[in-house]
């Protein structure tokens, strides 16, 4: 993953504005507006040949004029002109560029003409990209942002302002904010390889519609997740929102197993995104996975331990010190255990007492302080009192302390006390438990990612096996193996598959059929389709000759209607597999 020109694009010392504007609601207008109320202290350069000036900015007639080489260029002219523009901008030895729209049939020329002149390319259809630490706003958002140590990297613009709204509303800031476009040139694995190294980044949040190149992404991903904390979101749960956002149909399970395996977190929606950006902000390493719960209710207290459960965490047992301990400042009706329910009656004085034995005891690995609205212990006087006790315990330094203060009129302040010491705080019982469990699950793939991959005992191991067999496709270039070719190579490490037949014909399908035994499946072999599914080019569940014969005439039929001049390599036929339990691998 090269760094070159990566600090032209995201540390410029210099910028200029092709196409910049004053008509309102103009790309370069709305460039040029956000570039000088950002706090930039750089040059900015806007080039017209309409205007003498933009924005009382002087402006230049056109690229060649420029006084200077700017560090990064940014694009916002009709698409027709961005390979006319990047010429002049690479004669004159520009090092970055940022290309706000451009369609996607421009797009190789784009990158071709980048890598002749040695240009980094953000996009292009980049939203751009803020760094508030430099005052750099390079976007369309009007949204200031505040500095922060969270580095957000997206595939999708939409998804970049929804999480710009709600980091205003929450006065999250951040370190970087990129959105990457096409990724034409720069990709994830770039700016995960710089952020890794960034000292004002201390957790990187990634949104992801697709993978260009999983081998890079992997290599950058386990890198920077040894350094620092990566959260991912990653749409397309199945093929159809693949489809959706653009993307090759695939196995969801595999994204899972990488992300985890490259030590990263991977959230599921938009709830918990937004849950895991305020986890990330406050976390602090997590030292185990027993977790203590005090609630003033036992029904909010049980929804946070169904989930818990839910989740496979792991509920702290309390020992004989603590519960003695608990025992002498509770009533003596009270059962001590854990979920600590101190009633609804709970004063503010019976949460600090409790609180402090807590803190006192080694039981725990992280305490969940749950409020309920009520008028005996007000939310936000027994939150400033809970600070107050925890910011005087040496122990809170490293106990993962966080809270849940339910309801929303009476609690938005305590909240808001909490976020400002540096607690993390949710709204619900659910969301809380979700927000230690991306702790717990962080902590196991942090630990996997230091393990050393290695065959199991006992698998057997023959290379030479493997090896002949790929080499043998290879020479004949094959880079796709078929289901028969595959089943040596898998053999090889004592990984058995269903027999294998090809048959040539109908007639061949029937008779390898009535062999088997029913019932079976049929597959198209053809060199020249990639996807079977184009031709319903698997038949499954044949239960007699009669389906098998007429099924593989009709998929022979199929191919030859709607790809004439597709290959046709015969049929596999196989034995239809017991499922349960099982899961299926591509």
């Amino acid at each position: 993953m090269s760094q070159r020109g990566l600090e032209a694009l995201l540390r410029p010392q210099s910028i200029a504005v092709i196409g910049a504007s004053e008509k309102p609601n103009r790309a370069g207008s709305r460039m040029m507006s956000n570039l000088l109320s950002g706090g930039f202290a750089g040059p900015v350069l806007p080039v017209t040949p309409s205007r003498r000036s933009v924005q009382g900015v002087l402006a230049y007639p056109s690229v060649a004029d420029l006084p200077l080489v700017p560090d990064l260029a940014i694009i916002c002219t009709h698409p027709k002109r961005n390979i006319a523009l990047l010429n002049e901008l690479g004669e004159l030895g520009c090092r970055a560029v940022i290309i706000l729209s451009a369609p996607a049939s421009q797009t190789t020329e784009l990158k071709q003409t980048c890598q002749h002149y040695n240009i980094r390319l953000l996009g292009p259809n980049s939203l751009g990209l803020l760094a508030p630490w430099q005052g750099l706003n390079a976007s369309f958002s009007p949204v200031p942002v505040l500095k922060g140590k969270l580095a957000f990297i997206s595939q999708s613009a939409a998804v970049s302002n929804t999480i710009l709204d709600w980091a205003q509303q929450r006065e999250t800031g951040f370190s970087y904010f990129i959105a990457l476009g096409s990724s034409a040139d720069i990709d994830i694995d770039d700016m995960l390889d710089f952020l890794a190294r960034d000292s004002k980044t201390s957790a990187i949040l990634l949104y992801l519609e697709h993978i260009h190149d999983a081998r890079r992404f992997m290599s950058a991903a386990r890198s920077a997740s040894r350094n620092k904390p990566i959260l991912v979101v990653k749409s397309g749960r199945t093929q159809r929102t693949q489809l959706l956002v653009g993307e090759t149909p695939s196995l969801d399970i595999a994204y899972d197993a990488a992300i985890q395996r490259a030590g990263l977190l991977r959230v599921q929606d938009t709830h918990e995104m937004f849950s895991a950006v305020e986890t990330l902000t406050f976390m602090k390493p997590l030292r185990g996975e027993r977790l203590a719960i005090m609630s003033n209710g036992a029904a909010p207290a049980a929804m946070a331990l169904d989930e818990l459960f839910r989740r496979r965490g792991k509920i702290a047992g309390l020992s004989d010190d603590s519960s003695a301990a608990l025992a002498a400042v509770l009533p003596d009706d009270f059962v001590i255990n854990n979920p600590l329910d101190l009633r609804d009656d709970a004063t503010v004085d019976r949460y600090i007492a409790t609180l402090n034995i807590l803190l006192d005891s080694h039981d725990h690995d992280a305490l969940l302080i749950m409020h309920s609205p009520g008028a005996i212990a007000p939310g936000k006087e027994t939150a400033a009192r809970i600070i107050a006790a925890i910011a005087q315990h040496p122990r809170s330094r490293w106990l993962t302390i966080f809270t849940n203060w339910s309801g929303e009129y009476s609690s938005q302040e305590a909240r808001r006390l909490f976020g400002e010491a540096g607690i993390p705080t949710y709204r619900t019982p659910e969301g809380a438990v979700t927000a230690f469990m991306h702790m717990v699950e962080f902590r196991r793939n942090q630990k996997q990612l230091a393990e050393t991959p290695a065959l199991s005992e006992g698998l057997t191991a023959n290379r030479q096996q493997a090896h002949h067999c790929i080499d043998s496709a290879l020479r004949r270039q094959h880079t796709v193996l078929d289901t028969y070719e595959v089943e040596p190579v898998l053999e090889a490490y004592g990984l058995n598959i269903l027999p294998t037949w090809i048959a040539h014909s109908a007639d061949d399908a029937v008779t390898i059929a009535e062999t088997l035994g029913y019932p079976v499946a049929l597959k198209l072999r053809s060199p020249d389709i990639a996807h079977k599914s184009d031709v319903q080019g698997v038949m499954l569940y044949l239960r007699d000759k009669q389906e098998v014969a007429i099924s593989a005439a009709a998929i022979i039929d199929r191919v030859t209607q709607n790809f004439p001049d597709a290959q046709i390599d015969g049929l596999i036929v196989q034995s239809m597999a017991n499922r349960a339990g099982a899961q299926e691998l591509r």
